[in-house]
């Protein structure tokens, strides 16, 4: 064999090599991508983008500004198979005076389009938990077949974990006196796990952890869980998260306000 035709079937050899390496490249992204959409307990939906968790009956999302101008009779009416949006929470208030720019709007079209509302309050740990409190109550009035209200903690703000814990007691005791239900912690499992733990276990938790296969891994009842922040709904512009309640719609009713 002459020197051209070695170096002919070399080039060859090393071409069929790369496609073999490009197909098994190839077919283990699609697998890798097959195990995410297809996690064990979730089902893929296309419109809403996300893979959602089986086995649960009540499904909702949360929004503030960041989903701007929300056409809610459209959030509403978007049903796919089994799942339809049976709930949000809104953000209200942030630290002491702040207040979200979309509350008031999504507060009055989210009950007009007849979707369970519920508001939450973003919690800046280096501020008074009672006038954070006070920011809330000042800001929300609760009707009867909305959820408790939400304290979302989720930094500390260089706060030390004794100073967080007393404001945020602040909050919860202030805001539970003024409406006279529980309010629900938000916050991801982490944050709960090192900065709060056994001393607000009395409290319902809405609990951010993402991609896990069938539930968070927290060691405490839950009511909420925060699955995806990927999310896609009708008349919503932007992404958006996704949520599911625990139980189910007797347990769902006997959460709200009466």
């Amino acid at each position: 064999m002459n020197a051209r035709k070695l170096k002919k079937k070399i080039r060859k050899q090393i071409v069929y090599s790369a496609l073999i390496v490009f197909a098994f490249l190839v077919i283990w992204i699609a697998y890798q991508w097959w195990k995410q959409e297809h996690r064990l307990g979730f089902v893929r939906y296309p419109e809403f983008g996300i893979s959602i968790p089986e086995n649960y009956l009540i499904h909702g999302i949360d929004v503030s500004k960041y989903q701007d101008m929300i056409a809610w009779e459209e959030v509403q009416a978007m049903s796919v198979k089994n799942v339809k949006l049976g709930f949000v929470f809104i953000k209200a208030t942030e630290g002491i005076g702040n207040s979200d720019p979309q509350f008031k709007r999504n507060w009055r079209k989210a009950r007009e389009a007849g979707i369970t509302r519920g508001a939450y309050h973003f919690f800046i740990a280096s501020k008074d938990g009672k006038m954070q409190a006070e920011n809330f109550i000042n800001s929300v009035e609760l009707e009867n077949g909305d959820l408790p209200p939400v304290l979302d903690v989720e930094q500390t703000n260089g706060t030390g974990s004794v100073t967080l814990q007393r404001e945020i007691k602040k909050w919860l005791e202030t805001v539970e006196n003024y409406y006279h239900i529980r309010p629900i912690i938000y916050t991801n499992v982490d944050f709960y796990n090192q900065r709060l733990g056994h001393d607000f276990d009395k409290y319902p938790l809405w609990v951010a952890h993402y991609y896990q296969p069938q539930q968070p891994r927290i060691n405490r009842d839950w009511s909420f869980w925060q699955h995806s922040d990927k999310g896609r709904v009708n008349g919503i512009l932007y992404k958006v998260d996704f949520n599911v309640f625990s139980g189910d719609s007797l347990d769902f009713k006997n959460l709200l306000v009466q």
